[in-house]
């Protein structure tokens, strides 16, 4: 969705302003926290324009997407499942602990319990900087290492379409679309807000897949432009892949995805603080039991050692 004109305070990670929304999603959430039988605290924390809503639920965390029935799977909707059964450990993201899916009138709903994690991030509320965060040498070292990784894993997953770039080039940076030629398997989100201080975690994998050689590095430099110190290390760090020719193709890619994502919006600060809410929560509602409650789903089965096979059913 585009977002040039909105304006410096707003932010695409808030709560629905429809009362009817929030009351929805928090009744599904209450759901899954009865499917997995945990207790949920803390604040709420929301997602891209309200599609999905997590909370704290002890050592695990609590996430909920949301999808009319008609557009429920995809890309989107299992990323967070087939990485956790595809990628190797060695690349830092939350465990996956358990999966369910359920409907409920005109939506679908799929909850991910994960494990909670302790470590803050980078920044909240937007990916942009506007200050240089103190991050260890070993940080940088894990986050190519994990990158680099993250590439040599086999999918069909698609996260940067051609037909992405030729529809968004013109429309919001006036030049002609590039063509992919190079492509290789990365997380399609790499920003602050999605990345923790020490020891690094990555966040949010419901995007990944088969991507332009550089994105990720690309749009990580792209958000920090507003701290030319960091964004000088990212440039240093990794030119051997922003100096290829590929490389240099995904910063213009991966700038319009940043200037999508971002809009006009205040960068926030790069401080690090626990995980929390990006944007400010709104007190919970009153809402009266849902009419379903979802179950764990049958065709998930997720071993915590990492030995059993996650199967997704078909849908």
């Amino acid at each position: 969705m585009r977002n040039v004109g909105r304006t410096r305070n707003e932010t695409v990670f808030t709560a629905p302003s429809e009362r009817d929304e929030r009351v929805r999603m928090r009744r599904a959430h209450a759901s899954a926290a009865r499917a997995f039988l945990v207790t949920v605290s803390g604040p709420e924390v929301w997602g891209w324009q309200g599609r999905t809503l997590g909370r704290r639920a002890g050592t695990d965390w609590l996430r909920v997407v949301s999808a009319p029935v008609a557009k429920q799977g995809g890309r989107m909707w299992e990323g967070t499942a087939l990485a956790d059964a595809l990628v190797p450990r060695s690349v830092p993201r939350p465990r996956l602990r358990d999966l369910c899916d359920w409907t409920g009138g005109d939506h679908a709903y799929r909850a991910e319990l994960t494990e909670y994690v302790t470590a803050p991030a980078v920044t909240g509320g937007s990916p942009a900087l506007d200050r240089n965060p103190v991050l260890p040498d070993a940080w940088w070292t894990d986050l190519r290492s994990a990158l680099k990784t993250l590439a040599t894993v086999p999918t069909d997953r698609e996260s940067v379409r051609q037909r992405w770039i030729d529809n968004n080039f013109r429309r919001f940076l006036g030049i002609d679309p590039l063509h992919i030629r190079d492509y290789t398997t990365g997380h399609s989100d790499v920003h602050r807000a999605n990345l923790t201080c020490a020891p690094l975690v990555i966040l949010d994998w419901e995007g990944w897949g088969r991507l332009a050689v550089g994105y990720d590095i690309g749009l990580l430099h792209a958000y920090t432009l507003t701290a030319p110190a960091t964004a000088a290390r990212i440039r240093r760090d990794f030119a051997d892949v922003l100096d290829t020719p590929a490389g240099r193709a995904s910063w213009s890619r991966s700038a319009n995805s940043s200037r999508r994502a971002a809009g006009a919006s205040t960068p926030a600060s790069p401080r690090c603080r626990p995980a929390g809410p990006r944007t400010s929560p709104e007190p919970p509602s009153p809402f009266p039991d849902p009419p379903a409650v979802p179950s764990v789903h049958p065709s998930v089965t997720v071993g915590v050692d990492g030995a059993d096979t996650l199967l997704i059913g078909e849908r």
